[in-house]
């Protein structure tokens, strides 16, 4: 590719020209502004193309070169991505299988460390590796990690936990920004922790708790995923501080990832009337200064990588994307041009994996419930990641009898799939409305141990020994029909390509609304119930959690 003709958005000056994008091995040489010859098709616009601030790729259960080629084909030409659930299963090993995969693609790809591996100690929850602060100095030092990705235990950092701020001094010693991650946290106890030097949130749900964060220094970072939704809360921030706000998915599940991903929060941003330069700020501009990177604002000097699309309305098409040079993407071709010269199969065959959990039976899971005691409910709710603490004092079975509706009130099961002869841990939760089935994942954040919901133990046990015998995957189990998708590679993501497994999402979500679960999200509103550091109440596979107060509730 030489040169690129349309009519250019350049977001630095803030204006629209037409003109002419030289291109030289894969460098903006030259800008130039001319007149368009006139042609049968409307020139198109040529504009920096989106950029996922915050993402665990795990989540869209395919490989980093697989997702590069979905992302493609949304005008996203780079990621921030925290390898961070990789990391709880295979540690280090697992963020270089992620780093070699992303290299396989022509794709802007900015790995981070993760910081909190295990999220909390192992005390709380089994994870398959550990990542600590002398492991973090080596990361940092790195070429190829390039922040220390998002610090959840916020209660370390206000309490100067000493492994806590070494991971934190030692990203701020080689120059590298540190991301954040505190649910409700205000007032003194935001600026101390965005004082410790972390710089960004993907975690504020409210406008008063992104407004807090902006006056503390640190950026908002508008989630809107597959599970948490934010944007609606938050969006008055886009106008309000352009310069202090980013946009992620954080968890993307792979049948929304396929029809859409930071294009569909712009688009959304447009309709709702925001200023066109303030959102393309938010989109393009904000991610690629704040980390450090130069992936391209079509400034002379720039990688020649851009998007164009084919009109400025809230219904942009993107036409194509363009990636240092070569084309990625066109919406009239099949191009597979996002990959390097490496075999795109190198790591296809390669599934790294900590999987040695024996089936379980219906005893197993057995739990003692009877009149007069007081039991804990985890309550969810469909689109949000927190969850309700319910304490009720039984006058029945809460299964069964109690003051709940029939099938309201289901076991909740989390194995330890790391530790030979571990026993699950069994609770009980609300607000998934199973009614006669199972369903069951590997993916459990953030230690990924083996998670199930169900209607009975029979059912429960049939969709964990699937789990079990495939070595991590997703299940749904019903009276007559069983359902998977294999996740071989470390539990968490499968061989194929984005559209497969999109495919395979829809058919096994169908059937999870067959036996009565109607959750957008299911698997990852479970995933999350697994979560101590977001409240109210989770379960790991070692106790129930008070995560509000952080204590152990049994």
């Amino acid at each position: 590719m030489n040169s690129v003709k349309g009519h250019i958005v350049d977001v630095v000056r803030r204006e629209i020209f037409d003109g002419e994008l030289v291109i030289n091995n894969g460098i903006i040489a030259e800008v130039k502004r001319c007149t368009l010859p006139e042609q049968e098709k409307p020139w198109g616009y040529v504009m920096p193309g989106f950029i996922d601030s915050h993402v665990h790729i795990e989540s869209s259960m395919m490989v980093p070169h697989k997702f590069a080629r979905i992302a493609v084909s949304h005008g996203t030409i780079g990621v921030v991505a925290d390898p961070h659930e990789i990391g709880n299963v295979l540690g280090i090993k697992g963020i270089d299988y992620m780093i070699r995969s992303g290299k396989e693609a022509r794709f802007n790809f900015l790995f981070g460390a993760p910081s909190c591996v295990p999220a909390v100690g192992g005390d709380i929850e089994t994870s398959g590796a550990v990542i600590d602060a002398k492991d973090i100095e080596v990361l940092m030092a790195r070429e190829d990690i390039g922040f220390l990705a998002e610090m959840m235990n916020y209660l370390g950092v206000l309490a100067g936990e000493k492994e806590v701020m070494q991971k934190i001094d030692a990203a701020r010693r080689h120059g590298k920004p540190v991301d954040g991650h505190a649910p409700g946290l205000t007032g003194s106890q935001r600026k101390q922790y965005a004082d410790a030097g972390i710089s960004t949130d993907h975690e504020c749900s409210t406008l008063d708790e992104g407004r807090a964060c902006i006056d503390a220094g640190m950026k908002v970072i508008i989630r809107e995923g597959s599970a948490a939704k934010d944007y609606q809360a938050l969006s008055k921030l886009i106008a309000e501080r352009p310069d202090m706000v980013m946009l992620c998915t954080d968890d993307c599940h792979p049948d929304d990832f396929v029809r859409g991903h930071i294009n569909q929060i712009v688009k959304r941003a447009l309709v709702d009337g925001y200023d066109l330069w303030d959102v393309l700020q938010v989109a393009c501009v904000n991610a690629q200064k704040h980390y450090n990177v130069n992936w391209g604002l079509l400034q002379v000097g720039d990688p020649a990588t851009f998007i164009t699309i084919d009109r400025l309305t809230p219904h942009f098409r993107v036409e194509s994307t363009v990636i240092r040079g070569v084309e990625a993407f066109n919406y009239n071709a099949c191009l597979l041009s996002n990959h390097s010269d490496l075999d795109e199969h190198i790591l296809d065959f390669e599934f790294p994996n900590d999987f040695v959990a024996m089936p379980i039976t219906a005893e197993d899971i057995d739990i003692v419930l009877k009149p007069g005691d007081n039991v804990h409910i985890i309550h969810t709710s469909d689109g949000s990641l927190l969850t309700e603490h319910e304490e009720v004092k039984l006058t029945g079975n809460p299964l069964f009898d109690s003051h709940y509706p029939w099938t309201e009130v289901q076991k909740i099961v989390v194995y330890n799939r790391y530790v030979p002869g571990a026993k699950p841990i069994v609770g009980l939760v609300r607000g998934f409305d199973v009614k006669e089935g199972a369903i069951a994942s590997s993916v459990a954040h953030d230690c990924h141990n083996i998670v199930a919901i169900g209607s009975s133990d029979e059912y429960i046990v049939q969709a964990v020994n699937r789990i079990v015998e495939m070595q991590g995957g997703q299940v749904v189990v019903s009276a007559d029909e069983m359902m998977d998708i294999p996740l071989p590679i470390a539990g968490l993501m499968a061989p194929m390509g984005g559209h497969e497994i999109a495919f395979r999402t829809l058919c096994i979500q169908e059937m999870v609304k067959k036996i009565g679960c109607q959750m957008k999200s299911p698997f990852i509103t479970m995933a999350f119930m697994c979560l101590p550091v977001i409240p109210d109440i989770k379960m790991t596979d070692k106790h129930l959690m008070d995560t509000k107060n952080f204590k152990a509730i049994y």
